[in-house]
Formats: C-alpha cells, sequence, structure tokens
C-alpha cells in the first residue's frame, strides 16, 4: 500500500506544479498580449475548470475505476501544457488553461478517493496530510519556479518544463498502478447519478462542508493572481519575487502537513479548525496595508498553515460521506471549492479597482474567521462517553 501511495503522491505533485504556476506571469503574459494585467490574471478563472468538471470525473471513476480516470487525465494536462508554451493568441491560451484545470481535476480528488478506499479511517487524516504534502509542494515549486524560468526563459519556457514533468508523471502512472485494487463499479446513467448526488447533498454534513469550502476559496484565493499587481504597486517588479510570495503560502501549507500528527494530538479538531480560520484571517490583515515582501511573504506563509488547518479537517468528513460511491462525494467536495475559488478573483478585482487593498483584504478576514469558528461549531461533535 506504501507503493501505491507513494505513485499517488507523485501524480498528484505533477499536476499540482500547473495549478500556481501562471500567477507569477501575469505582467509579462499580459505585456507579451498587449493586455491589461486584471485581463491576464482571469487565467486563474480558467483553470475554475478543475472543479466544474467533477460532476463528471466522480461518477465516471465510480464506474470505470480511479486508476484509467487519473492517467487520462494526465495525458491531456501534459497534452495542453506544451500546446500552452506555443500559442499566440490569448483566447487560445485562456482554452487550454480551461483544459489543463479540467486535467487536473483527475488528479487529487480522485487519489484522494483512491486512497481512502485502501486506509481505514483511523489513520486517514494522516494519509490526507501526505496527499496535501504532495499538493503544496507542488504549488510551492510550481510557483517559485515558474518565476524564476520567466526571467530567464521566458513565460513560454514554464509550460515546456512542466509539460516533459506531466510525461514523465504519466508514464509513472502506467507502470505504477496497474493492478491497484477499486471499489465495486457503479452504473453509469444519468438517473443513478443524478440520484447519488440527490443521497450525497441529503446528508446535512455534506451540506455544511461544501458551503464551507465554497466560503474558505471565496474569501481567500481570490488574492494569488493579484500578487504581483500589489508587488509592482509597492515597486517591486520582478516575477521571481511575486513567486516567492505565492510559494510561502504552500510552504505555510507543508508546516501544517509535516505537524498534522502532532496538532491532533495536542489540540483536537475542532481548536484546529477554528485557528485555521483565524491565522488564515490574521495573514490577510497584514497584507493589506502593502507591507514590504519579506513581510507578505511570512503572511502568506500563516496563511496557508491556517487554510490547511481548516480545510483538511473538512476533508476528513468528506471521505466518510459515502463510502461506496466516495469519488462523487470528494468530487462535490472539489466542485464545490472551485466554485469559491473560480469567483474569488472577480470579487477581488471588483474590490481593488472600487474599495481598494485594505478594504478588501479586511473583508475578507473577517470571513475568513468566521467560517473557522461556524464550521467547527457545526461539524465536530461532542464525544459522547
Amino acid at each position: 500500500m506504501d507503493r501505491t501511495i507513494n505513485i499517488v503522491c507523485f501524480l498528484i505533485f505533477a499536476s499540482a506544479l500547473t495549478v500556481r504556476s501562471v500567477d507569477p506571469l501575469v505582467l509579462q503574459i499580459a505585456a507579451d498580449f498587449s493586455i491589461a494585467p486584471s485581463t491576464a490574471a482571469m487565467l486563474a478563472v480558467g483553470f475554475a475548470a478543475y472543479g466544474f468538471v467533477q460532476p463528471v470525473l466522480g461518477p465516471v471513476a465510480d464506474a470505470i475505476g480511479k486508476t484509467k480516470v487519473m492517467i487520462g487525465c494526465l495525458a491531456l494536462l501534459a497534452a495542453s501544457t506544451f500546446l500552452s508554451a506555443v500559442v499566440t493568441d490569448f483566447t487560445l491560451l485562456f482554452i487550454l488553461r480551461v483544459l489543463s484545470g479540467a486535467a487536473c481535476g483527475g488528479s487529487f480528488p480522485i487519489g484522494m478517493a483512491m486512497i481512502s478506499d485502501l486506509v481505514p479511517l483511523s489513520q486517514r487524516q494522516i494519509v490526507i496530510g501526505r496527499l496535501l504534502s504532495a499538493t503544496i509542494s507542488g504549488n510551492l515549486l510550481g510557483a517559485a519556479a515558474s518565476g524564476m524560468i520567466a526571467d530567464v526563459l521566458h513565460w513560454r519556457g514554464v509550460f515546456v518544463v512542466l509539460g516533459f514533468i506531466c510525461v514523465i508523471a504519466l508514464i509513472a502512472g502506467i507502470v505504477g498502478l496497474r493492478g491497484v485494487p477499486d471499489t465495486p463499479p457503479q452504473p453509469l446513467n444519468v438517473r443513478a447519478v443524478l440520484n447519488r448526488n440527490r443521497q450525497i447533498l441529503s446528508i446535512r454534513t455534506a451540506r455544511i462542508c461544501y458551503l464551507s469550502v465554497v466560503a474558505e476559496a471565496l474569501f481567500l484565493f481570490g488574492i494569488f493572481p493579484y500578487v504581483a499587481v500589489l508587488l509592482l504597486a509597492g515597486g517591486e517588479p520582478r516575477a521571481s519575487i511575486a513567486g516567492v510570495v505565492i510559494a510561502a503560502f504552500a510552504i505555510g501549507g507543508m508546516v501544517y502537513s509535516l505537524s498534522v500528527r502532532h496538532l491532533l494530538g495536542w489540540f483536537g479538531q475542532k481548536k484546529i479548525m477554528i485557528a485555521g480560520g483565524l491565522i488564515a484571517a490574521a495573514g490577510l490583515l497584514v497584507v493589506a496595508p502593502g507591507p514590504a515582501w519579506p513581510i507578505q511573504a511570512a503572511a502568506f506563509a500563516a496563511m496557508g498553515c491556517g487554510f490547511y488547518m481548516l480545510h483538511a479537517s473538512i476533508q476528513v468528513y468528506v471521505t466518510e460521506l459515502a463510502p461506496a460511491t466516495r469519488s462523487s462525494a470528494v468530487a462535490f467536495h472539489t466542485l464545490s471549492f472551485f466554485i469559491g475559488a473560480g469567483i474569488s478573483p472577480i470579487v477581488y478585482g471588483f474590490g481593488l479597482d472600487w474599495a481598494g487593498a485594505p478594504v478588501t483584504l479586511s473583508i475578507a478576514a473577517f470571513g475568513m474567521a468566521a467560517v473557522g469558528v461556524v464550521a467547527a461549531q457545526l461539524l465536530v461533535r461532542p464525544k459522547t462517553a
């Protein structure tokens, strides 16, 4: 089982490299295509296809097998990433980012469902922490390295490097996941899928989980496409520095994933969730007045740790909603998150244009704190004797 977990982690890592890779490139892409930075930042909205494809990928994975879906999505990701390096039209680049986002949708959600089939609940949060480490480290390197590569080789070179990594992951998945056991196949027809979806959404815990992740993504994730823009307003034009600041969020997430076993033993899940929301809120408040980039990097690290303290706790509840159709339950979780993440850059864009960074980020901070407190109260029940 350890070998399977390691391979799944690598596939997730390779996919995660592409998720935040464009954020430090916004200014270069905008200049290359002669468009406004706010328009180039909409590439992050295109990547929300990661979430919107989940109602399809979840039932398909439950029907034909999680391994087949992961491999097929990796093949699509490799192709769309290579093509992104050669397009000469922004609209085509946006379409390719949509395809890349959809392909990435077959990585972490399906991988988490696959591992949850193999790992008992008592050990699951620790193993999910390993999957998060793969995702976070991919986000970390994807953001930091893309900015550095772009400063040296141009933003198109970023996609070439990412494409080769995706091909390596594809080969590893084809060879390494052969023969991995799966749950019994579920019917794949519209009526059966809709019936399963209704059953999942009728569960109170499911509704709380899904609404919570919409809210946390809405309040937090819209800031990422504007990091380079906010730094430029403070006199820092380098894409590499934007990459470092964004990567600090992932470093904070790594701190959580490496300490989750101890945190659970020391504080318990409820306190972790509340503290996570408050820590993320504090990070937003620090960034609001536009301090020097090292301070912003430290604040983003705090945001990352706080976010994953809250988000990973919710994920554990999601994996137990519907064990027989776990891919579908996890798919709704991911869809919910990316609804919030897809809307968030638009909301942040309006807020930054009309109210400025201090007001916009202060409102977002209040929202993150509220999500942590409310989700903890509703999800974590007192233990009975």
